[in-house]
């Protein structure tokens, strides 16, 4: 079969990468997401019950002054695909608002991982130890708790997933980014579910917790993270629709 010019035109496009501040905040904070990731449920009751069932998968107790949040939606990739995405995660803008929580990896390692607003290391200002009494740099300060890359032999699931021991300024707690196969008897339709999961308190413990100002970043993380995942789902499904095509074309 003679070959045939790919035509990018024929394939969807992958998310526009941002360029500076202003579109970190478009893309990822102003942008309302096509899908709404945010897992609801009717009662207060369920949704510490679905929080559990998550946690108890990757091991981790939930401490009862934490808020717990977690963020799920379907792609049509592998999960070793969808998992291969977020081993190669470096904060790279096209789906993470890279100039306002810069990713640093230390020492290239995915295990540790500091995230700086908008890159600074150190306050700008010598006189500067903290930012309206609240200690910023790092934003958040990621340290492996488990990485499990491959499932287990018996897992009818197939899944693998990223824990993190999270501290910094904010969030104080634990992050897991999840990736399993979706259960047809849930309705779920892609070929991967993508999950990520936050347990935090804004101020790090209960003495100083606030409603108001956890509402407020609850509402902040929700929309980013919703953003978030949408670009991760476009462009995971992109680039396995773009080697589809080329294969097809040989």
């Amino acid at each position: 079969m003679a070959n045939k010019k790919l035509s990018d035109s024929s394939l969807n496009y992958p998310p526009s990468r941002s360029k500076n501040v202003f579109t970190d905040a478009w893309h990822f904070l102003i942008h309302s997401p096509k899908i709404n990731t945010l897992v609801k449920t009717d009662t207060e009751e369920k949704r510490q019950e679905y929080n559990q069932r998550v946690m108890q998968r990757v091991g981790v107790q939930i401490d009862k002054n934490r808020v717990l949040n977690i963020h799920q939606i379907g792609v049509n990739a592998p999960v070793s695909y969808v998992f291969n995405e977020l081993l190669n995660w470096n904060g790279d803008s096209t789906c993470w608002p890279n100039h306002v929580a810069r990713v640093e990896r230390i020492n290239n390692q995915l295990e540790q991982i500091r995230i700086l607003p908008f890159g600074w290391s150190k306050y700008p200002f010598r006189f500067m130890k903290s930012f309206l009494g609240l200690h910023i740099i790092p934003l958040f300060y990621l340290k492996s708790i488990r990485f499990k890359q491959v499932p287990d032999t018996f897992d009818f699931d197939n899944a693998r997933y990223l824990l993190y021991e999270c501290s910094g300024g904010y969030p104080i707690g634990i992050f897991a980014m999840y990736v399993r196969s979706s259960i047809e008897d849930l309705g779920e339709t892609a070929s991967s579910q993508l999950v990520f999961a936050v347990s935090f308190n804004f101020y790090g413990n209960e003495k100083q917790r606030s409603k108001l100002v956890n509402k407020t970043w609850e509402a902040v993380h929700n929309r980013v993270t919703a953003n978030v995942l949408n670009r991760i789902k476009q462009l995971s499904e992109w680039r396995v629709e773009k080697m589809k095509r080329q294969l097809e074309y040989l």
